[in-house]
């Protein structure tokens, strides 16, 4: 473990540029949650996982001034598999509301200040343990902010690919595109396998 003192170089994007690729989960692997049942069998499996991976997508506002009404998607996945949930349906919106305001299970994810005010104000819940993972970066000793890119190629020495069409989307479209879906199970795919790797890796 670094001291105080000790600082870590972040990657720029050509050395990440030339390392493998991650490994995202496939199709077979993502579960879309529309409605209240599914979501409930989404809790139940859940549920038996002690830490998620998290993040969630809402529509981009393009307009000064112009408020969001996100998020629109809320991404939770543990090791094996992710869940997409669809937030339009009350149902389905509720069961995602508990699943965030659970005590006791690790919610692990980059850059989300954002994400929190957004369900705070959206779902009328305060979310529980919220982990941001750039912050143990720096508890590490890595000085500039860490995003997932960088998290995967210290941890992994991969490369993490990100679709910037995908990004940009109108996520609160009724039907995803299979590229939607891909993009936004992996985010928090990513951000669970780069919380497990923390609490071994020697950094």
């Amino acid at each position: 473990m670094p001291t105080a003192t000790t600082h870590r170089a972040t990657p720029d994007k050509d050395a990440i540029a030339l390392l493998p690729p991650f490994e995202r989960l496939g199709l077979d692997r993502i579960t879309l949650v529309r409605t209240g049942s599914q979501a409930s069998h989404a809790y139940d499996q859940l549920t038996k996982a002690r830490a998620w991976g998290f993040d969630t997508e809402s529509k981009p506002t393009f307009r000064v001034g112009e408020q969001s009404d996100g998020p629109h998607i809320l991404q939770l996945s543990t090791a094996e598999r992710a869940w997409v949930f669809q937030l339009h349906e009350p149902d389905c919106r509720a069961v995602a509301a508990d699943l965030l305001a659970l005590g006791g299970i690790a919610k692990a994810g980059f850059g989300l200040g954002d994400d929190r005010k957004r369900i705070i104000h959206k779902l009328g819940i305060e979310p529980q343990g919220i982990l941001e993972l750039n912050t143990v970066f720096h508890q590490r000793g890595y000085r500039k902010d860490m995003g997932v890119k960088g998290a995967v190629a210290v941890l992994f020495k991969q490369r993490f690919i990100k679709s910037k069409k995908a990004a940009t989307s109108n996520w609160a479209n009724a039907r995803l595109s299979e590229a939607q879906l891909v993009y936004a199970a992996n985010d928090a795919y990513a951000a669970i396998r780069v919380w497990e790797a923390l609490g071994t890796a020697g950094i």
